[in-house]
């Protein structure tokens, strides 16, 4: 008995930019999640109580102009910094927030039985059709 060629399921129109449409999201979600996370943290840190001399301090004490050079900037960085729009001192602000790159090992772990749980639903979900093809490969 001859078997005939494994014939995928046909999905729609609406199917397919239903799927390409969250895929699109849960990319720019990926990228923009590191830059949301930092902004919450920003927002949400506590202020610190200062005393009540620090604003007459404050005031009084000029604080120096910033160079590229004190950041450590070449003139092609220098050019890419101005092409953003940025002077020295609104890019020091930026260059001294270094990304913090310690690993949180319950995030790592969560994420590792995430991509677990896809994998294995994903191979659950399309078990009949991955045993066609291999039965369509290598079965005589």
């Amino acid at each position: 008995m001859a078997k005939t060629a494994y014939q995928p399921p046909r999905q729609g129109i609406v199917g397919m930019v239903v799927d390409s449409l969250l895929m699109l999201v849960l990319v720019f979600c990926a990228l923009k999640a590191p830059a949301w996370v930092a902004e919450w943290r920003t927002l949400h840190q506590p202020v610190a109580a200062e005393d009540s001399a620090a604003p007459t301090r404050a005031a009084k004490a000029v604080a120096p102009k910033v160079t590229w050079e004190q950041l450590g900037q070449n003139a092609a960085m220098q050019e890419g910094w101005e092409k953003l729009g940025k002077d020295p001192a609104a890019a020091k602000a930026i260059i001294d927030n270094r990304f913090d790159y310690t690993v949180n090992l319950l995030q790592l772990l969560f994420v590792a039985a995430l991509l677990v749980f896809y994998f294995w639903y994903m191979l659950t979900r399309s078990a009949k059709e991955y045993r066609d093809v291999i039965a369509e490969k290598f079965d005589p």
